[in-house]
């Protein structure tokens, strides 16, 4: 069993006089920043003087400074930029600026496995990764809960890294829900995993798949859209608030035995050895190293498989339906090329 520490647990005095640098203003960067401050520690947002959020940073009431000026500043570097511009801003920006004993800290562990970034042996390097997206974060602070963390040391050069870290995820909520420890590796690894297998990777070719089966054994494509993607969110709001055996009693006698019955067919043997490997690729670096040389050829295969897969038919079809549904408050992403207009009602 993991070990799970709250607030309780925290000594929140390790913050106490510290200034803490957050880099970058987006999703988890206003999150943390924000709650840090309603917290009462000190903190100064890290943006370049071109960036758009520094306006919205200033408003939202935060002191901001770029990235070299801030880290001079900091006690506590907070990373939040995306993971492949992040080794440039740290070796351009972070590295030639942080204070000997000061700690380095990211929400994601892919540049420090991966050595993307390979921090100075004079600092502590940790982690908090809360386990949602940044607005979640903010909101669940602000109506007086936190969403769940995880905590990860790489190296503790003062002695006192595990414990700083600790009060960092206390201060931005994650205390009041639960701070489960992990390492870098740990954390990194079984991501990457679960984007490429089953959360993004998985689901969205899952969905693909038996859209198009329909569709090619000649059903309407609107029904088949329905069947395979609108409904999988009535499926996966229950699984998540009570697991796959609250799904499975919730739902059908005839979609349960269905469950049992087709699940083994779809995700055979070979399915589960094809995620050993890719499981592999990640452990190994293999992955890394494919997504990196991506970005530093312009990105070739990204950008043209993003814009194929934007432009699908199951895009076009739900692009359509979703215009009957306005309570969903329907998107659409700026890469999908309508081909006809909505429908109105």
């Amino acid at each position: 069993m993991a070990n799970i520490f709250y607030d309780r647990h925290a000594d929140m005095s390790y913050l106490d006089g510290k200034t803490v640098a957050v880099i970058g203003y987006g999703s988890q960067g206003h999150a943390h920043a924000l709650n840090l401050k309603d917290s009462g520690v000190d903190v100064v947002v890290g943006l370049p003087e071109s960036s758009r959020s520094r306006a919205k940073a200033e408003a939202d009431g935060l002191r901001v400074a770029t990235v070299d000026e801030a880290v001079r500043q900091a006690d506590i570097v907070m990373m939040l930029t995306p993971d492949v511009p992040m080794a440039r801003i740290y070796r351009e920006n972070v590295a030639p600026n942080l204070k000997p004993g000061a700690m380095l800290m990211f929400a994601h562990g892919f540049a420090i496995r991966f050595g993307t970034i390979q921090p100075p042996n004079n600092i502590d390097v940790s982690m908090i990764a809360p386990k949602a997206p940044g607005h979640r974060v903010r909101e669940v602070y602000k109506d007086g809960g936190g969403v769940p963390s995880l905590i990860a040391v790489y190296q503790d050069a003062t002695g006192s890294a595990f414990q700083k870290a600790l009060a960092y995820g206390s201060a931005i909520g994650s205390g009041r829900a639960g701070i489960v420890e992990t390492t870098f590796a740990e954390e990194t690894e079984t991501d990457l995993f679960g984007e490429q297998a089953v959360l993004c990777g998985g689901v969205s070719a899952l969905v693909q798949a038996g859209f198009e089966t329909l569709v090619e054994a000649g059903y309407q494509p609107e029904i088949a859209y329905f069947e395979c993607l609108h409904e999988l969110k009535l499926i996966v709001d229950l699984i998540y608030q009570g697991g796959l055996s609250y799904m499975r009693y919730s739902v059908s006698d005839t979609a349960e035995h269905g469950d049992y019955t087709g699940g083994p067919r779809v995700i055979s043997e070979a399915t589960r050895a094809e995620m050993r490997r890719m499981l592999e690729d990640i452990q190994t670096g293999r992955y890394a190293q494919l997504w990196l040389k991506e970005n530093e050829d312009g990105r070739p295969f990204f950008n043209a498989e993003r814009e194929r897969q934007a432009n699908s038919q199951i895009e076009q079809v739900g692009y359509r339906l979703r215009a009957m549904m306005p309570w969903l408050n329907p998107k659409v992403s700026p890469l999908v090329k309508v081909e006809e207009p909505a429908p109105v009602a």
